[in-house]
Formats: C-alpha cells, sequence, structure tokens
C-alpha cells in the first residue's frame, strides 16, 4: 500500500466506513468530518484566498494522536497535510480531499530556567511563547506576528526583529521530536539523527511532522522599538540610509523597511489617513540608557509623519500589527532575497510602492545579516546567508472582488526587481510556485536535501508544502 502514497491519491470518501470509525476510536483528540458543524470552522486558513476541502480533518492532542494520523493517510493512500498556525500563504497547511493534522490544539511550552532553553509543542503560535517566556526575561527569535504559527516559521528559517543580534530561528534551536512517514517517534539534534536535524532548519515540513521544538531562549525583555512614519517625498532618502545602516551598523538594532497605506483607524492621526508611506519599524536590544542617543540621527534624518518608537515589551512589538491583519484577508506573496540594494532598485521600489493598490497591501523588505552571516551557507538547509535582506511584495484586502488588481500589482512589482535579486526565495513567503522556485531557494543545499528526503520519506508522503522530491536511484 505505501507505494501508492506517491503514485495516486485517494479520496477520504473511497476509505471504508469502519475503518474511518477504528480511527476516529483511536485518538485522543478530535476528528472532524464535512458533516459536522464544526467542519467549516475548522478548514479555514489565515490568507482566505485559498479554500479547501479536506475528507477529515485530526485536530491531534499529543504525538501518539500526530502517529495514528501518519500511519491512517499511509496505509490508507490519503493526500496529507499538516497544519501548524496556518498562516501559509500558499495554504499549504490543507489539502482537497485528504486528510489534514492539525496541531493547533497542542499548546504545552516548558520554561527551563536553570538552561534557558524552551520546549514548544506544534501546535503553539509565537503569541502562545512569548507569553510563556517574557516572565522569565526570554525571548526566542521568531516573527513579525505573534499569530504566526511556531512550526511553519521555524522549520522554513524563521526572519524576525532578533534575526541581526541572535540569528534565525533556526540558529536557535537545539532539537526537535517528530514523527515521520513510517510512524516512528524520533528526536533529530546535533547529537542523533544529525542528517534530520540539519534537513528541517529550513527544508520545511517535508519530512515528518514535529510536535515539539527545544529552542535556546535569549536574554531579551523591554526593547526600545516600533514604527517611524515618513511621507513619500522622503521615501529615497530614509530608505538609503536605513540600508547603509542595516549593513554597517550594530547587530542590537534591527528594523524592517515598508510601504504602507496609514489606514483610517484610530490609533493613527486622521490627517494621515489613506496617505501612502515608508516605514520602518524599529528593535533595538541594546542599553535602553542609549536607545535616545541611538535613534537622534534616525529622528533627524528627515520630518517624521508619526513615530511611535519608545521602550516596549517585545510581545508588544511583536503583536502590534496582529489587529491590522486578522485571519480571513485575501493574500497574494511574491518572494526574493537581495545581496544589495543599490539606488536604482530603490528608485524602482518607490515607483511602484506608489501604486498600492489596496490599504493592507504592502512591500517589507526584513534584514538577514548580522548573527545570521555567521552560519555558513552549508551549515543548515536554509542557504542564502550571503544575502542581506529579504523581500516580500504582497497584496492584501477583505474583498476578493479586488483580488485580480492586487495580484497584478505584485507580479509588476516583482517582475520589476526581479532583475537584481539573489536569485532565490524564503520559502515561508512563496506561493505554490513549482519545483524551479523550491530549488532555486536552496540551491547547492537541494541534492544534499533530496537525499535526506529519499531516506526518511521515500515516498512522498509529506508533499502538500514547497516540495523537495526524494532523490531517485
Amino acid at each position: 500500500m505505501n507505494m501508492n502514497v506517491l503514485e495516486m491519491t485517494r479520496s477520504t470518501s473511497l476509505v471504508d466506513e469502519a475503518v474511518v470509525a477504528a480511527f476516529k476510536s483511536s485518538l485522543r483528540g478530535q476528528l472532524i468530518q464535512p458533516s459536522d458543524n464544526s467542519y467549516d470552522e475548522a478548514r479555514q486558513l489565515y490568507n482566505g484566498m485559498i479554500d479547501k476541502r479536506p475528507g477529515l480533518i485530526v485536530r491531534c492532542v499529543d504525538a501518539a494522536d500526530v502517529q495514528a494520523a501518519v500511519n491512517f493517510a499511509r496505509d490508507n493512500g490519503l493526500l496529507l497535510a499538516v497544519r501548524g498556525g496556518g498562516h501559509n500563504g500558499a495554504g499549504l497547511g490543507s489539502c482537497d480531499g485528504g486528510l489534514v493534522i492539525d496541531l493547533s490544539p497542542m499548546k504545552g511550552i516548558r520554561v527551563n530556567q536553570a538552561t534557558g532553553t524552551v520546549r514548544v509543542e506544534g501546535g503553539c503560535t509565537w503569541g502562545d511563547v512569548d507569553h510563556a517566556t517574557f516572565p522569565f526575561g526570554l525571548a526566542v527569535p521568531t516573527g513579525f506576528l505573534s499569530s504566526t504559527g511556531v512550526g511553519g516559521l521555524t522549520l522554513g528559517g524563521g526572519l524576525g526583529y532578533l534575526t541581526r543580534r541572535f540569528g534565525l530561528t533556526i540558529d536557535n534551536l537545539l532539537e526537535v521530536d517528530m514523527v515521520l512517514a513510517d510512524g516512528r517517534i524520533v528526536t533529530a539534534s546535533a547529537k542523533e539523527h544529525e542528517d534530520l536535524f540539519w534537513a528541517v532548519r529550513g527544508g520545511g515540513g517535508n519530512f515528518g511532522v514535529v510536535t515539539s521544538f527545544l529552542f535556546q531562549g535569549r536574554p531579551v525583555s523591554t526593547v526600545y522599538g516600533g514604527p517611524m512614519f515618513w511621507e513619500m517625498e522622503h521615501a529615497a532618502v530614509v530608505m538609503r540610509y536605513w540600508r547603509d545602516l542595516i549593513l554597517n551598523g550594530s547587530n542590537e538594532l534591527n528594523g524592517w523597511f515598508g510601504f504602507h497605506t496609514v489606514p483610517p483607524v484610530d490609533m493613527f492621526p486622521a490627517e494621515h489617513h489613506m496617505k501612502k508611506t515608508a516605514v520602518i519599524t524599529w528593535c533595538y536590544t541594546g542599553s535602553l540608557a542609549d536607545a535616545e542617543r541611538v535613534f537622534a540621527p534616525i529622528r533627524a534624518l528627515a520630518p517624521l509623519a508619526m513615530d511611535f518608537t519608545g521602550p516596549i515589551p517585545l510581545p508588544v512589538l511583536q503583536s502590534l500589527f496582529d489587529g491590522l491583519y486578522p485571519p480571513g484577508l485575501q493574500w497574494y506573496w511574491n518572494a526574493d532575497f537581495f545581496t544589495e540594494l543599490n539606488d536604482e532598485v530603490i528608485d524602482l521600489h518607490i515607483k511602484h510602492a506608489t501604486q498600492l493598490p489596496t490599504v493592507h497591501s504592502t512591500m517589507h523588505l526584513y534584514p538577514i545579516n548580522g548573527a545570521a552571516h555567521q552560519v555558513g551557507e552549508s551549515e543548515t538547509a536554509w542557504s542564502f546567508r550571503e544575502a542581506n535582506f529579504a523581500q516580500v511584495i504582497v497584496g492584501v484586502d477583505p474583498n476578493p472582488a479586488n483580488n485580480e488588481r492586487m495580484i497584478q500589482w505584485s507580479k509588476r512589482y516583482w517582475s520589476a526587481l526581479h532583475p537584481y535579486s539573489a536569485g532565490g526565495a524564503y520559502v515561508n513567503m512563496m506561493m505554490d510556485e513549482g519545483m524551479d522556485r523550491v530549488q532555486h531557494a536552496y540551491r547547492g543545499n537541494y541534492p544534499r536535501l533530496t537525499r535526506i528526503k529519499a531516506r526518511y520519506d521515500p515516498h512522498n508522503l509529506f508533499r502538500v508544502n514547497q516540495n523537495i522530491k526524494p532523490e531517485t536511484s
């Protein structure tokens, strides 16, 4: 039966009802079927543009449930998807007709004060982690929205506010517990299953279902951060200054650059509503006593439209934009890595930023230098260690009627900048773009990934992802 997994996909409707009933009785968690009242809510994804109808959804409460679900999907030739936070832009946490392993009930977190380590179950969001670690004066380097799932962000690499200071999320990962395609539960670390541990640090969900992560916490609590806004007439000056500061400044200073339309909400002064702006959202982890001195030249650079920067608990900074991007909006992503941002590239950015198609649509540039450069390109599956910036151009809106307009804007913007890029993209910010783009994301690490895939998932059971196909002899 196992060979059929690669060759065909069966609908769960073809699985005998008695077999499904036996599977259901083996679970501690909940099995949700299309006839259940909770089905439509359970199948919803963060990206409202993606509408998938799985045949079964298993809300797992422990590793044994995950193991049972993997075995059931494999033995019945079912398409299998794994969902953590559900944020994946391409909707790769779900599938049509198959089985979805939903890890969201697995919320356990344990902080070890003696070692500063944090064990996190696979269904947690980064907001859950921040809530657990902040009282201990610790943080795990994460992303930029607290509603993002730990699993997806980590396995793809993990860019965030602490990248320049402490590296990618995977650079702070010590081990994982995971369920493999054959149903085994293993621990992968630098001391056991080393090849698997190398692969999961950037290789996505291609190698199994991670039920828990062990991270090294970092001593970060209150930082100096928040967004600064400039009107578009100052965008070129600000963007060039930010580029040089990121490339040459202290690793204690981080900040992502973006273009945003100011939404008409109370937190922003009415005179700025609906204006297009250049934004830098800062995160300074140095001494708070030095912060005003560090930020004085930034504030003097050009007239600020709005300045929300100051001392702020890191969990508040990481959740600052959650309310502006609730689940269910329509999302379309385009991404690239860049080693440099020359003046021509900056001019192109500004040209396309003036055409932001909807209030929620944006472009972000995330720094990935500093501590992230201290790891070699072949030391983890995540290979673009020489890149300095990760770019994402994303069309977002609540109204599906605007999808075509914002998709075309995102594509035009990306096409104009792509010739200047490093040639690959961050897998967590890609849509379902085909095998060439996946290979470009991993470059020279891709052949090794295919060999490890062949060892741990030879029939490609875990293929609803940015897929790495197993090496064939």
